[in-house]
């Protein structure tokens, strides 16, 4: 987004209560206002990412999922309607947003993320939100975050597990850091409750509003791992590699 726009007497209403947040107030709101954010997929978890974030007043979100919605895709993708079947999923996520938020910016690209596409849409925000299934697709993202020194949030989810954790090129390891190599057990389709990628979904969403707003303490060097079927949760550290191919070079 260009400039820097102040609050409406409009956005001053509708956001009241979360200004209200002690040490984030109306300063903090204009950052949201002035921020941008890709998310990659707007499926189980980006639906929920971005839904969050639209709420809470972020101005502009570029959203790139090719594809169209398919029935499989209704037990979790809240972005996505039984209306919608057969039409692209990135026209149901913006009408949907814009339904929940008018005032929004929206860029819909309609492809997944790739190493040919990503250096462009990356370049168009200032914070990226991966929650793609497959680690091409992340490692792309991961690649330009760190050449572009835009922060990275990570989340990911299985069964009824998730992880968390948030990646600032400069003061954190990367996603290669983490996962050097491709896991070959990643696969594109896999058990899912959408109870479950929303849960991680609104946890992204609270670290992006962390990181653009100063609020708080975001997960840096820190990957956060929860099982929903107990409810354990836990943190492990993450160690930057120096001898990672992508980050490894940064001067820090």
């Amino acid at each position: 987004m260009s400039g820097f726009a102040p609050l409406t007497d409009e956005e001053r209403a509708v956001y009241e209560w979360q200004i209200w947040v002690p040490e984030f107030g109306e300063a903090g709101q204009e950052k949201l206002k002035n921020a941008s954010v890709l998310i990659s997929r707007c499926g189980g978890l980006g639906s929920v990412v971005a839904y969050e974030l639209a709420a809470a007043g972020v101005g502009k979100l570029v959203i790139a999922h090719a594809g169209n919605v398919k029935p499989s895709d209704l037990n979790r993708q809240l972005l996505m309607t039984h209306d919608w079947l057969g039409k692209p999923r990135v026209e149901s996520a913006e009408r949907r947003l814009k339904e929940l938020n008018p005032r929004l910016e929206i860029v819909a690209i309609p492809e997944n993320i790739c190493e040919e596409n990503a250096e462009n849409i990356v370049n168009q925000v200032d914070l990226i939100v991966d929650c793609a299934p497959l680690f091409p697709e992340r490692y792309a993202m991961n690649r330009q975050s760190v050449l572009q020194k835009k922060p990275l949030i990570e989340c990911a989810m299985y069964d009824l597990e998730a992880h968390l954790t948030t990646l600032i090129p400069g003061q954190t390891g990367c996603l290669s850091c983490l996962y050097p190599h491709d896991p070959p057990a990643w696969k594109r389709e896999f058990p899912v409750f959408g109870a479950v990628s929303g849960t991680v979904g609104c946890m992204a969403a609270m670290e992006a509003i962390k990181v653009l707003s100063g609020l708080g303490q975001p997960l840096t060097n820190q990957l956060l791992m929860f099982d929903l079927r107990d409810m354990t949760f836990q943190r492990n550290t993450i160690l930057r590699r120096k001898d990672c191919p992508v980050c490894g070079t940064l001067d820090i």
